[in-house]
């Protein structure tokens, strides 16, 4: 859509961009869009003067609005290399800093920290399709307590997308080129932050909303407007639950079967619409109708089969984690899951039994084994460090002899190192820990 993304015909048309899956077009390729006046025009200045340019030398240029042609239809997945906005204008950046400083009256020379106060995961989601099974069950915000949001981390699952080989579980946790440590690391880690910071889980939508409706990335780039719009105590789940403004998808019977629709957690209603998206839109209702926020009105069957497409793949991959052995490698609470998941209950309890959510609160972690395993661990790596900083120093110290300015400096980080060791050994620092990350059975 020529003009319509001023952001990246500016990226496109800058110097050392690097693109794929866009066409190379020659001159005369260049010129012919130029004398196209009606779709020229629509184009902002950067891609113009690209194209411009173009038209004038022998070679090639890419059009934002021109992807590669593949068997007679354009690509669904042309791709470039965005440069950071905030590398490429560092000048904004400074000016949001400074205005951030005066606004909160911080000495200049101090930095303006900007810490993240919401967290929210996408979802690629997509209707039935030869060979794929439906994934649209979702509305466009939903929330999960951490059970269940876990569930969906441990299993991974993706819906269709141009970017990745087909549906399944194939997310972010099971690409091995793109993050080399296991998984199980990732997944301790991930639950520790959640409960230590109490981060409510909220996910949204892209590709579909139910099975009907193509959404693309439009509504998952939406939801930070929408967002950042909220104050800080109308955005928790609390709040939001006790306003009416998430309801809880419960279990239903469909054709004399169960459907799990419970893993789906909460959804944004109506009043979140009115409420919330109105600071937005001027007619919000009409942008997000019923079937956007219930996708079973849509299709019934595909909902259900999306619901029990979910749930599948949960068991399949928790299986996975109980067949190699790899579920030892996972805390107290996610080893329940794996089970529950795999088998439908742990040591007796279900998902829904109270003793069993309660592992995943802050009060229970901070007393679990766990979890002081975590610091302990922390503290053993530590003092790793600095014995391995210690050694380095001193075999260093012992072969300089004529620079006494760097004898002396070795000597002062050597005393640092000595003092900063006994710190760390002390149980007092051990008791410093309590609120942090900790550390991983993998980094031992």
């Amino acid at each position: 859509h020529p003009g319509q993304d001023k952001e990246t015909e500016q990226d496109m048309a800058d110097p050392g961009l690097f693109a794929s899956n866009y066409a190379p077009l020659s001159r005369s390729e260049s010129q012919a869009i130029i004398d196209n006046v009606q779709l020229f025009e629509n184009f902002t200045e950067p891609m113009k003067s690209t194209l411009r340019e173009g038209s004038m030398y022998d070679g090639y240029v890419v059009c934002s609005a021109r992807p590669r042609v593949v068997d007679g239809k354009p690509t669904k997945n042309p791709r470039f290399l965005q440069t950071r906005p905030d590398v490429a204008r560092p000048r904004e950046r400074l000016l949001a800093s400074i205005g951030a400083k005066l606004h909160r009256r911080v000495p200049f020379d101090q930095p303006a920290t900007f810490p993240v106060s919401a967290t929210l995961t996408g979802r690629r989601n997509n209707p039935r399709e030869p060979g794929v099974r439906p994934l649209a069950v979702f509305n466009p915000i939903h929330y999960q307590e951490l059970p269940e949001l876990f569930m969906d981390f441990i299993c991974s699952l993706t819906g269709k997308s141009p970017s990745t080989t087909g549906a399944g579980s194939e997310g972010a946790l099971t690409k091995g080129p793109f993050n080399a440590v296991r998984a199980c690391a990732d997944l301790n880690n991930a639950l520790a932050s959640y409960i230590l910071t109490e981060t409510d889980g909220f996910t949204t939508a892209a590709g579909y909303v139910g099975p009907n409706c193509r959404v693309d990335h439009d509504v998952s780039l939406l939801i930070p407007e929408i967002w950042c719009r909220l104050r800080p105590n109308e955005r928790t789940a609390k709040s939001l639950i006790q306003s009416g403004c998430l309801e809880r998808v419960k279990d239903f019977e469909h054709n004399g079967q169960t459907v799990l629709a419970s893993r789906l957690g909460w959804r944004i209603t109506r009043r979140f619409v009115a409420r919330y998206f109105g600071r937005v839109f001027d007619n919000p209702i009409s942008v997000f109708p019923e079937e956007l926020l219930k996708p079973e009105k849509q299709d019934i069957e595909q909902f259900v089969d999306g619901v029990a497409n979910i749930v599948e793949a949960q068991e399949r991959v928790a299986r996975m984690y109980l067949e190699d052995g790899s579920i030892e490698d996972l805390c107290t609470p996610l080893q329940a899951l794996i089970h529950i998941m795999a088998t439908g209950s742990w040591e007796g309890m279900t998902l829904e039994d109270p003793k069993l959510r309660e592992m995943f609160t802050r009060e229970h972690l901070l007393k679990s084994d766990w979890y002081k395993q975590r610091l302990e661990r922390q503290q053993r790596v530590s003092v790793k460090l600095l014995e391995r900083h210690k050694a380095y120093m001193q075999a260093k110290r012992k072969t300089i002899t004529d620079t006494k300015r760097l004898c002396d400096l070795l000597d002062e980080r050597l005393a640092w190192v000595e003092k900063r060791h006994a710190q760390i050994s002390s149980p007092d620092y051990l008791r410093s820990l309590v609120g942090s990350i900790g550390c991983d059975a993998i980094a031992e």
